[in-house]
């Protein structure tokens, strides 16, 4: 079998050329043809997944994964098929691919959307395990995930497997409230244009949810229905380095690193910590942290951390201050397109070194973030025919010049305009500096 997991979005360009989509579709299409064929994997059917776990007792591990997009392809088949560790350990659990999120139970399948890596380990009952895939960038998950950490939560889910359901009680919180819609194509934003179901009969790519697609329609829900997205819903699944911490790949929630001066350290929490659980909940991976932490206020809240530091156990309290979640980096997430489409007219801004800040007699100190794309189409051109060009640099949003990052202009905007509303943009170009308004839109 070609492909064991290469797991992620649907990454499908409107623009790309004919040939290149009917590539796609032909991929999709021979894929499941193929898997279907081998009956090693339940393809694109949960139910019958649950159906062989209850019979055979055996764990789910359901992967959600790309197909057409290359560039979602990190844990590629040819690594998996290379590695024993993973090879042998799929045999213990009732595998599962979905390849689309049409018709996708919401109310188990909580996790990152942005995440083009997605793992759930399930009980038959619907009891969830833990989540595996993380990354805080828009292609590079080394940092995040590896095999060797994949096959580590692995051999966490079977023994949590093994013990249960003694320890079902501890893994009540791992699954989240219930959503507004029950399925993605239920969303306003994605009601009559999305089936339930992938179209393998009609242009299959086209047919599919993508994993973001599902953000932006929370998000979207909110912005229409009360004007202002929460904070909880626009710094989703807080990357623990927003904390302090940092893991590492290849074990269960050990830490590498705890920035100096962090929350995290704060807390007492130190390199080469293994976290056992936090509010009770057993931790498999940097997800289920991500998990624990997603359920705590933008106000603010406490998270009780179980550790075990030089083979002895530690209670720490991790307190989250208010306006916790804003430390986070949204800028490389998918969804946040929409987010330039609202608040920047379509400019896509990026931070500059501090080599090319002395080039332009700029400090560090100032807000200075260059214009790195400027949208042509559609709600996307706005500030394209405002005038805004690409190499701009943008000093002052609104008469806010103390917005140092892509992630603050977009809160700041979020949490204080409303759509229709004016802001002026002052930008340097070249020499000059001038001003450009634009509009904030739906």
């Amino acid at each position: 079998m070609r492909k064991l997991i290469a797991i992620g979005l649907i990454c499908f360009s409107a623009f790309s050329s004919i040939s290149v989509a009917q590539t796609r579709e032909q991929k999709v299409k021979d894929d499941k043809a193929k898997n279907e064929a081998s009956g090693f994997w339940h393809y694109n059917d949960f139910q019958k997944g649950i159906e062989d776990a209850r019979k055979n007792k055996k764990p789910m591990m359901v992967v959600l994964r790309c197909l057409p997009c290359e560039e979602c392809v990190k844990l590629d088949d040819e690594l998996m098929e290379k590695d024993t560790v993973i090879k042998s350990l799929l045999e213990k659990f009732v595998r599962v691919r979905i390849v689309g999120t049409n018709g996708l139970d919401l109310s188990i399948f909580q996790f990152d959307y942005d995440q083009s890596f997605a793992i759930l380990f399930l009980n038959s009952d619907g009891t969830i395990y833990g989540r595996y895939g993380t990354r805080s960038h828009r292609t590079n998950w080394t940092g995040d995930v590896s095999i060797t950490g994949l096959g580590k939560a692995m051999q966490s889910v079977l023994k949590l497997h093994a013990d249960y359901p003694t320890n079902k009680p501890a893994l009540a919180g791992k699954k989240g409230l219930t959503p507004d819609f029950s399925s993605p194509e239920l969303f306003p934003t994605l009601k009559g244009k999305y089936g339930p179901k992938l179209d393998y009969e009609g242009k299959v790519v086209q047919s599919c949810i993508h994993c973001h697609q599902v953000g932006e329609a929370i998000r979207q829900n909110f912005r229409t229905v009360k004007s202002k997205i929460p904070e909880e819903v626009l710094f989703p699944h807080p990357h623990p380095k927003s904390i302090g911490l940092m893991f590492d790949p290849d074990l269960p929630a050990t830490l590498v690193e705890v920035k100096d001066k962090s929350i995290g350290f704060a807390a007492g929490l130190r390199k080469n910590d293994v976290i056992n659980t936090m509010n009770g909940q057993p931790i498999i991976s940097i997800a289920d942290v991500q998990w624990v932490l997603n359920s705590i206020s933008a106000n603010g809240g406490k998270v009780m951390v179980d550790v075990t530091r030089n083979n002895q156990n530690l209670a720490l309290e991790l307190a989250l201050p208010p306006s916790w979640r804003r430390l986070d980096d949204i800028s490389w997430r998918s969804s946040s397109w929409m987010l330039r489409r609202m608040v920047l007219g379509g400019i896509f801004l990026e931070n500059m070194t501090d080599e090319e800040l002395k080039s332009e007699g700029l400090d560090g100190n100032s807000m200075a973030l260059r214009v790195k794309h400027v949208g042509q189409f559609g709600p996307h051109a706005t500030a394209h025919k405002a005038g805004v060009q690409k190499g701009d640099i943008l000093l002052g949003f609104d008469d806010q010049s103390d917005l140092k990052r892509e992630t603050d202009v977009f809160f700041y905007a979020i949490d204080s305009k409303k759509p229709g509303d004016m802001v002026s943009l002052k930008l340097k170009r070249n020499k000059s500096v001038i001003q450009i308004k634009i509009p904030i839109q739906d």
